[in-house]
């Protein structure tokens, strides 16, 4: 009996031990070395805070992580607007037998590389590419657009990998509420507006801020899609990191400004797990 006991009491362990040591490794081990490395200065020398009071008193750094919250910000913001309406689509107006193939083609866009994706905006929004030549061609504009190395091609570029995020995270709520709640506030004399705002919308949140969460995440630490569609002319914070690296080999400074970001993504967490929380109850 208390050999049978013994190994009942391993096999947990036993089978969370990989995952655990993983984490170990290639998480929590990295993290510690970069939290040591943020405290250290990049001439040498002993432990300092340096690096952090820099990113508060420079305010190129601080108008980086504007940058990089208002890039996320609005990307969040226009994908949850785009993605409900097709999310609702897909789970309220497409056949059910048809929903498959209609998700597996609204995924697509994860299928082909990142880097493909945004380089191909770039070929899109460039000077002579094909939304100047468009507007030209029915004579709206002139001379070509800006549209290449702006914000609004980072946001653009963003939005469209997002968008099907979003989708899916809101199809999955949507596909899991029951129809008696529509049902029974009809009955009650809610129109569809009314069921909608007071009955869907609420149950269906978690779903949007599950979707909106990673949102945040991905696109607050993107480097690829700001350095190709944004270039350098407004930074944001994983641009700002990289710069350190590549030109000035000061990775002390690197680690406190991911560390930064670190934090700013944990508050972000917090914020929506306490909120989720509330609505639940």
């Amino acid at each position: 009996m208390s050999v049978s006991g013994s190994n009942s009491r391993a096999l947990p362990w036993a089978l969370v031990t990989p995952a655990l040591a993983w984490t170990l490794l290639f998480f929590v081990l990295p993290f510690i070395a970069m939290g040591l490395s943020s405290l250290t200065a990049h001439e040498g020398g002993g432990f300092t805070l340096a690096n952090y009071s820099q990113f508060f008193t420079d305010p190129s750094y601080w108008r980086a992580m504007v940058n990089s919250l208002e890039v996320t910000a609005t990307v969040t913001v226009i994908s949850i607007l785009l993605a409900y309406p097709f999310a609702w689509i897909l789970a309220e107006q497409v056949p059910e037998r048809w929903q498959r193939l209609a998700l597996m083609l609204a995924v697509l866009p994860f299928w082909t590389s990142y880097v493909v994706r945004s380089y191909s905006w770039l070929l899109v929004l460039a000077q002579n590419g094909v939304v100047n030549r468009a507007l030209s061609g029915i004579g709206l504009i002139a001379e070509p657009l800006q549209l290449a190395n702006t914000r609004f091609a980072t946001v653009t570029g963003f939005v469209h990998f997002f968008v099907m995020l979003l989708t899916l995270t809101i199809f999955a709520n949507l596909k899991q509420l029951s129809p008696s709640y529509r049902k029974a506030a009809a009955d009650l004399g809610a129109g569809p507006v009314r069921t909608f705002l007071h009955v869907v919308l609420p149950l269906t949140l978690p779903g949007i801020m599950v979707g909106a969460f990673l949102t945040f995440v991905l696109c607050i630490g993107d480097y690829i899609t700001p350095q190709i569609l944004g270039g350098n002319n407004e930074l944001v914070m994983p641009q700002l990191v990289m710069m350190q690296i590549g030109r000035r080999g000061d990775f002390p400074l690197a680690s406190a400004l991911s560390i930064i970001l670190m934090a700013v993504v944990t508050i972000a967490y917090l914020a929506c797990a306490r909120w989720l929380k509330i609505e639940r109850a």
